[in-house]
C-alpha cells in the first residue's frame, strides 16, 4: 500500500520504495497509456495488487501502477466454464462473482487477499496432490507489452507463450485481464484433527493420497501435527458450516487476537513461545464441518509475518522436514510460527515451482518484528539439499545462476522476456537478481 509521503510498503513490511509517481488506471487502456508515458520518459513501470509478496517482486522503482480500480468480471463463457477477470480483482471477491453462474475456482491458497494477477505471477498455490497451483487454471491472458501494445495469449493466439505468461513474474508485461478455467461450484467436507507428528510423517503418502486436499501444521517445541483434510462434494451436498461463535473464537480471538499478543510478547521474552505453542495445539485444530469450497480452503490471517517457502519433489518432504525439526532443536531457537506442509500436482508452466514434478511445499514463518535471516538461511540450505525451488513471492536468496539449474525451461522464459521487454521496462532489482539484467 502507498502511504502519505509516497512510500509504498508491502504487507509483510519486508520491501518498500518511494516511486517517482503512482498511477491508478481504471481500464486496460489506462494501463496502456501509463506504459507509453513511462517509456517516453525512459522510466520503468511495475503493477502492484495487494502487496502480499514478501520479496521485492512488485517494487516499482519509477512508476507504480496500483490496479485496485481494475476489478470485476469482463466476460463469462458459461458453456466452457471460463471467466475473464480484470487483473486487479482480489481473490476473495471472485467467489461472489462466480456464484450466479454456478462456478468456482478449482483450488485456492489459504489466503485470499491477493489480486488474481499477483497470485498467478508469483505462483500462489493451495494444497491437494491432484491439483495444480492457481496458475494452472489460467487459459488466457491479455497484457500490455513494453512497446505499449495489447497482447492476447490463449489457445487461439500464440498458445506457445501461455506457459510463460501464466507465471510471468511481472517480467513480460502488465497483465490487464486473466481468463480462468473454472469448475462447477462444490462443497468441501473438512476435518481438522491434531495427531502425533511422528504418526503423520510415517503415514504421509497415504494421508496425501487418500484426501482431495491435505496439509499439516507443526508448532515447533511440540510433538503434535495439526492436520487438515477435505473431500470434495457436489454443491447440492448438505452443509454443516462452523457455528459462528465457535469460528470467531478459533479464527479471530485465538488464531489472530491472542496469537498476535503472544508473538509481540515473544520478541521481548522468547521463553513464552514454547509453552504457548504447546497450549495452541490443545486449543485449536479439532473440528469437522462442511461448507462451500472457498470458505474451507481459505482463512483469515491478520497477524503480520514474513515467510519463506520451498517446493520439493514430493518424495523428499519427510527427510527435509526432519532435518528442519532437528535444526530447531539443535540451535534451541524459539520459533513462534508453525511450519506448514502442503502438496500440489506436477504441471508444465515454465517457472512453476511444480514444473515437471509432484511437489510438497514447506513454509516457514517469523513474526514481522523478528529478524528471520538466521532461521531462513539455515532452512534454505536444507531445502536446496533436497531439490527445492523457492516460491517467487516469498523470501529467498537465490539468483539467476542457481535458479537456472532448477528449471528446465528457464532459458526459454528468458528468450520470451528478451522478445517482449528488450529494454527491461518492467525490471526491478529483484527481477535482475533472479532473471538477470
Amino acid at each position: 500500500m502507498t502511504r502519505p509521503g509516497g512510500v509504498w510498503r508491502n504487507w509483510g513490511r519486508s520491501a518498500s520504495v518511494r516511486p517517482v509517481r503512482v498511477e491508478h488506471p481504471r481500464s486496460p487502456e489506462g494501463v496502456q497509456r501509463a506504459v507509453l508515458a513511462a517509456a517516453a520518459q525512459g522510466l520503468r513501470v511495475k503493477a502492484v495488487g495487494a502487496g502480499h509478496s514478501f520479496t521485492g517482486i512488485a517494487v516499482a522503482p519509477d512508476v507504480l501502477l496500483d490496479l485496485d480500480d481494475m476489478q470485476g468480471l469482463v466476460g463469462v463463457d458459461a458453456d466452457r466454464k471460463r471467466v475473464t477477470l480484470l487483473a486487479g480483482t482480489r481473490l476473495h471477491r471472485i467467489p461472489r462473482l462466480l456464484a450466479p453462474y454456478g462456478l468456482a475456482m478449482e483450488n485456492l491458497g489459504d489466503i485470499d487477499r491477493q489480486s488474481i494477477s499477483g497470485a498467478i505471477s508469483t505462483g500462489t498455490h493451495g494444497t491437494g496432490a491432484r491439483f495444480g497451483g492457481i496458475t494452472t487454471q489460467v487459459v488466457g491472458a491479455t497484457l500490455i507489452t513494453a512497446a505499449g501494445e495489447f497482447l492476447r495469449i490463449d489457445e487461439e493466439h500464440q498458445p506457445e507463450l501461455l506457459p510463460a505468461v501464466a507465471l510471468g513474474l511481472g517480467a513480460l508485461g502488465i497483465l490487464v485481464e486473466v481468463t480462468l478455467q473454472c469448475v462447477p461450484a462444490f462443497v468441501l467436507h473438512a476435518v481438522d484433527r491434531p495427531q502425533p507428528l511422528d504418526d503423520v510423517l510415517d503415514g504421509l503418502p497415504a494421508l496425501v493420497a487418500d484426501s482431495d486436499h491435505f496439509e499439516f501444521y507443526w508448532f515447533p517445541h511440540t510433538d503434535i501435527a495439526l492436520t487438515k483434510s477435505a473431500e470434495r462434494l457436489p454443491e447440492s451436498a448438505v452443509r454443516h458450516p462452523l457455528p459462528a461463535v465457535g469460528k470467531w473464537i478459533d479464527e479471530t480471538l485465538l488464531s489472530n487476537g491472542v496469537y498476535r499478543a503472544v508473538c509481540a510478547a515473544g520478541t521481548a521474552l522468547p521463553a513464552v513461545t514454547s509453552p504457548f505453542n504447546r497450549l495452541a495445539v490443545k486449543l485449536t485444530g479439532d473440528r469437522e464441518y462442511t461448507d462451500i469450497s472457498h470458505r474451507v480452503l481459505t482463512q483469515s490471517r491478520t497477524v503480520r509475518f514474513r515467510e519463506m517457502e520451498y517446493a520439493l519433489p514430493a518424495e523428499n518432504v519427510v527427510p527435509a522436514f526432519g532435518a528442519v525439526r532437528a535444526l530447531i532443536a539443535e540451535r534451541r531457537w524459539r520459533i513462534e510460527f508453525p511450519i506448514e506442509v502442503r502438496f500440489a500436482a506436477a504441471d508444465d508452466i515454465w517457472l512453476s515451482t511444480a514444473h515437471g514434478r509432484d511437489s510438497a511445499y514447506v513454509a516457514v514463518h517469523r513474526y514481522w518484528r523478528h529478524d528471520p535471516r538466521e532461521y531462513f538461511e539455515a532452512v534454505e540450505a536444507i531445502m536446496l539439499e533436497h531439490g527445492g525451488r523457492p516460491h517467487w513471492g516469498k523470501l529467498h536468496a537465490q539468483t539467476r545462476d542457481s535458479l537456472r539449474e532448477r528449471y528446465p525451461r528457464f532459458d526459454d522464459f528468458i528468450a520470451v522476456r528478451d522478445r517482449l521487454d528488450p529494454e527491461r521496462r518492467f525490471a526491478n532489482r529483484y527481477l535482475e537478481r533472479v532473471l538477470g539484467e
